[in-house]
């Protein structure tokens, strides 16, 4: 007796020729230049890990699009539609969610880039293993999705929003984050540590532009919260959310945040501090199905009375890469799992890792 294949779509917005329209999706435009930087690298590692674990699912097929421009990234065992240009790229994503029995979306917020393609597929009828658009447009919104957790209760730093041109107020706790209020990640992120900090200029000309970078764009302006940068996905499901472990995150030192990877396992007591909150913040957000994760900054008070969330990022993030070496059973089989609303089967252990952004797993490393 034959089994039906389950397909599972996989888009990754850099590797899989989002850039030839830009963030919106617009097939107006041409953009020749081949993908490049931080946002290939991390996307390039979060597909190559995530075909791979779907690729060992008994019955799935696996398919995926990739940019012409990129022929030698390659996805073994998985089935990759080359996007040749912008209508390109938009006709194929929606042709393939559409066949899809699943359908995951992996984009940087930027200027609706994830928004832009989650509608496409909503309006095309197809199924999601990724968050819905309602959760996108909040969590891709840094001021919106900081407002919302501090009236539901949920504790993250005071911020105020900045007007392109607009002076940084003296009256503002300093030294503070700044931050494009539309962002992804670490891009354009800057620790200020007054209202005549040198580095504003420099945000001005440069690291506030959006991603077609023809506009400034408003800013969020955030109080710095001291403590132990961290991160925790949560698979989200009809029935319940699932807390993976937590991962301490390895953020460059010079004052922008760049995020360089992760280590696990963190400190129990620090793990269940995060894990608790970052499952209080997914519940006061639109239901979710898939991947969600969230960052933290878990302060010095035992009591968790300093831990913050800096923001949720509404789609698979880099830590699946260190998450997946961790977990002794197939990560990708627990996320379909509780989308389907069953239980997952998980455990994680085993020795100490750390793990950067491109994707590069060290086992047995010391964990500070």
């Amino acid at each position: 007796m034959s089994h039906r294949v389950l397909r599972v779509f996989l888009y990754e917005y850099v590797a899989g020729g989002g850039t030839w329209s830009g963030a919106s999706g617009s097939t107006s435009g041409i953009n020749s230049a081949p993908p490049d930087g931080s946002l290939l690298v991390e996307g390039a590692a979060m597909i190559r890990a995530l075909a791979a674990d779907f690729g060992r699912m008994d019955g799935v097929d696996v398919v995926a699009l990739r940019d012409a421009r990129l022929s030698e990234f390659q996805l073994p065992g998985c089935r990759v539609h080359n996007v040749a240009g912008a209508a390109d790229e938009r006709r194929l994503l929606i042709e393939q969610a559409q066949l899809a029995d699943w359908t995951v979306l992996i984009a940087p917020e930027c200027d609706g880039a994830l928004l832009a393609r989650c509608r496409w597929v909503e309006q095309a009828g197809a199924r999601l293993l990724s968050p819905c658009s309602a959760l996108i447009e909040i969590a891709g919104d840094k001021h919106r999705m900081a407002e919302l957790l501090a009236s539901a209760g949920v504790p993250a730093p005071h911020g105020i929003v900045l007007r392109p041109g607009q002076q940084l107020p003296a009256d503002f706790e300093y030294p503070a984050v700044i931050k494009p209020r539309l962002g992804a990640g670490s891009q354009g992120v800057r620790l200020v540590r007054g209202p005549r900090d040198p580095v504003i200029d420099e945000i001005r000309e440069a690291q506030l532009r959006d991603l077609s970078g023809d506009s400034i764009a408003e800013c969020r302006l955030e109080r710095f919260c001291e403590g132990t940068p961290a991160s925790v996905a949560i698979l989200c499901g009809p029935r319940e959310h699932v807390a993976l472990p937590a991962c301490r995150q390895v953020l460059s030192n010079d004052g922008r945040f760049r995020y360089l990877g992760g280590r696990l396992p963190l400190e129990e007591s620090l793990n269940r501090r995060a894990r608790e909150l970052a499952l209080s913040t997914v519940r006061t957000l639109p239901p979710a199905i898939g991947y969600v994760g969230v960052d933290l900054v878990l302060g010095a008070r035992t009591d968790g009375g300093d831990d913050v969330v800096i923001e949720v990022n509404p789609r698979l993030t880099t830590s699946y890469v260190g998450l997946r070496a961790s977990c002794q059973r197939n990560l990708a089989q627990a996320m379909f799992d509780v989308a389907q609303g069953c239980e997952a089967d998980l455990s994680f252990g085993g020795d100490p890792l750390e793990f950067t952004s491109d994707g590069t797993v060290r086992v047995g490393a010391t964990i500070p």
